[in-house]
């Protein structure tokens, strides 16, 4: 195939498709609105599973040095009470791989360092997809392609070429904090944490911790708020709204809330309608949160692999841009509609405390 493939947005799922295509001998671009690659902060550890992120990396011919730097000890998981009291404790059996962490920024590392160079043009945002794939970008310049695949996330700039979905607010924030240093710095943090995620919840909020690389943890603050429930307000005025919301919790979980580094990062909450779906375009598909943005409960990153494996796949295989299009979404759609349906409700599921019974 020798069409020209135009791939926006240089996260996971853009990333993958693009490595997998060019293993293929399909020739690819990528276009990303940052201006380098480490424009900005990629976020925390994932979860790459077996069925699914795990198979794209193998299509990509990246399992291997995934392993090598993947942290099993991440499949960790502790949940804890209010009062920091351990109620139930999963370790990692040695040799499990089921789902390894990785942080986002290795991951990503890892899939640009697998491209040709030159495939992603950086500093390049996108405006709008005009009629017939061409794109146009916000500094005026134009680029004429034969298929758009927009991985650009949550606010797409390709997805209202098929749809008129826009996302919702979900009614849900989560507030991030992060903390440095935790073994010397938060030493107590550290030991509550353990090596993977440590969560606690008593019905109305929740605190998340989730161990990162280079010694670094990542806590969110679940909570029921408006979206532009901060406003104005700077870190003393939050951390004091918190402290009122979290008054009951002891002082071994409020840390959570009182020992971070810099300022809190606000992640409110939005997902796509369900169904999300589509009329058919020969010249423009979506994948990942773009097609088919979810609560963040494990699977967004995933999904988004496993779509950019099997487009990528389906175009390798077909005769035209168009059939592989078609092939593809005849399988996408309907997964990302039955995952989202199980997910639509997800987030309520982290904020449902847990009682004594689990202890044991």
């Amino acid at each position: 195939m020798t069409s020209r493939i135009s791939i926006i947005g240089a996260g996971p799922g853009g990333l993958t498709c693009a490595r997998i295509l060019q293993r293929h001998g399909i020739p690819v671009t990528v276009y990303d609105r940052d201006p380098h690659p480490r424009a900005r902060d990629q976020g925390g550890s994932l979860d790459l599973h077996a069925d699914d992120g795990q198979l794209a990396l193998r299509e990509a011919g990246l399992l291997d040095e995934f392993f090598a730097l993947a942290r099993p000890e991440g499949q960790e998981m502790r949940l804890l009470d209010p009062a920091g009291r351990l109620l139930v404790h999963h370790v990692p059996a040695e040799g499990e791989f089921f789902k390894p962490e990785i942080d986002r920024g290795r991951l990503r590392g890892m899939l640009l360092d697998s491209l040709e160079p030159g495939t992603v043009r950086w500093g390049r945002a996108l405006e709008r997809v005009e009629p017939f794939g061409r794109l146009r970008f916000v500094d005026g310049t134009t680029v004429e392609t034969d298929l758009v695949i927009g991985a650009d996330g949550a606010w797409s700039r390709v997805r209202p070429a098929v749809s008129s979905a826009v996302p919702e607010y979900a009614g849900i924030t989560f507030l991030e904090a992060w903390f440095d240093d935790v073994e010397n710095a938060h030493p107590e943090l550290a030991d509550l944490v353990g090596q993977g995620g440590a969560m606690a919840a008593d019905g109305d909020r929740c605190l998340f911790a989730q161990r990162n690389g280079g010694d670094h943890i990542r806590v969110y603050i679940v909570q029921r708020l408006p979206a532009d429930w901060i406003g104005s307000s700077g870190t003393p005025e939050i951390r004091a709204r918190l402290l009122d919301a979290f008054s009951g919790w002891s002082p071994r979980m409020t840390r959570m809330i009182t020992e971070n580094d810099g300022p809190y990062v606000d992640r409110p909450l939005y997902v796509l309608p369900v169904p999300h779906t589509w009329e058919h375009s020969p010249r423009v598909t979506l994948l990942g949160d773009a097609a088919h943005l979810m609560p963040p409960l494990g699977v967004g990153v995933n999904l988004a692999m496993l779509d950019a494996c099997e487009l990528a796949l389906a175009l390798a295989g077909s005769a035209t841009i168009g059939e592989a299009v078609a092939t593809y979404e005849r399988t996408m759609l309907p997964r990302s509609v039955d995952v989202a349906r199980q997910l639509e409700n997800g987030v309520e599921g982290l904020l449902e405390a847990h009682d004594d019974s689990l202890v044991g």
